[in-house]
């Protein structure tokens, strides 16, 4: 019970301090909002009826990596810059507790951004965004919010021991968005790049939510896109675990959680 209440302290704390930032604030509501236009732009003559679906699902994709790029991963550096991370550190609450319970708060957040795309795209170009299969959808969605949380956990631990997080955090951002297939299929990209793009989760859920907007697709395909998802997911979670470990070692012997 105690651990449940770290983690929503925790969470509620940071969905307030974040949303306060102007740099999150950037992200979630003027981000999606001028990719919406964008990406709208770039499908308008795609040819497909649906493209709708295609400029709400980037757009709002694109605003949620931004926060996790910007929020997740930098809140790292923020509490080494404010002399709080070694504080939290060692803190009676668990650290991974205060970690997840950042991420879900950002995440979850971070969700606004579906929101001010579907505005966009139903104000100013009258478009609507059309699920065929509403329970695909959300399961799609769901395992998309997973799969972004513990690829935030990951960035969150292999950043703690880093001062460059502002550095990587700038340069993971717009790579991700591509080779990820936020905007266009991966299927397109060189076989090579193909290769780390299906090693890395956001890459299944994205093709998990066009498949659930697509209309037409067979449960069996669907279903077997939702197990890599989950085994690429799963692999990482059991990164995420080793890698605290050899984090917690780290820190403990080398005390390198302050700026000097």
């Amino acid at each position: 019970m105690k651990k449940l209440k770290v983690l929503w302290k925790t969470m509620t704390l940071q969905m307030k301090n974040s949303f306060v930032r102007p740099m999150f604030r950037f992200c979630l509501l003027a981000n999606p909002l001028v990719n919406a236009i964008l990406l709208y732009e770039m499908f308008i003559n795609s040819g497909q009826s649906n493209f709708i679906n295609y400029v709400i699902l980037g757009s709002g994709l694109m605003g949620i990596w931004s926060c996790i790029c910007f929020s997740s991963a930098g809140d790292i550096n923020r509490e080494r810059w404010s002399g709080t991370l070694s504080i939290i550190y060692t803190t009676p609450a668990d650290f991974r507790l205060i970690i997840i319970g950042k991420i879900l708060g950002n995440t979850i957040l971070s969700l606004i951004s579906f929101a001010v795309s579907f505005t966009v795209a139903r104000v100013f170009f009258k478009g609507d965004f059309v699920a065929p299969q509403v329970y695909q959808f959300l399961i799609a969605f769901v395992a998309m919010i997973i799969s972004f949380a513990v690829v935030s956990v990951f960035l969150a631990y292999l950043l703690t021991l880093s001062r460059k997080t502002t550095l990587y955090m700038n340069l993971i951002e717009y790579p991700i968005i591509l080779v990820c297939g936020f905007v266009f299929p991966v299927d397109i990209l060189p076989s090579w790049v193909q290769k780390i793009s299906y090693s890395l989760p956001p890459t299944w859920a994205v093709k998990l939510l066009r498949m659930s907007v697509a209309g037409g697709v067979e449960t069996s395909a669907f279903l077997d896109t939702f197990y890599r998802l989950s085994f690429v997911t799963g692999i990482y979670v059991i990164i995420v675990i080793l890698l605290y470990r050899i984090i917690d070692k780290q820190v403990r012997i080398l005390g390198t959680l302050e700026m000097q």
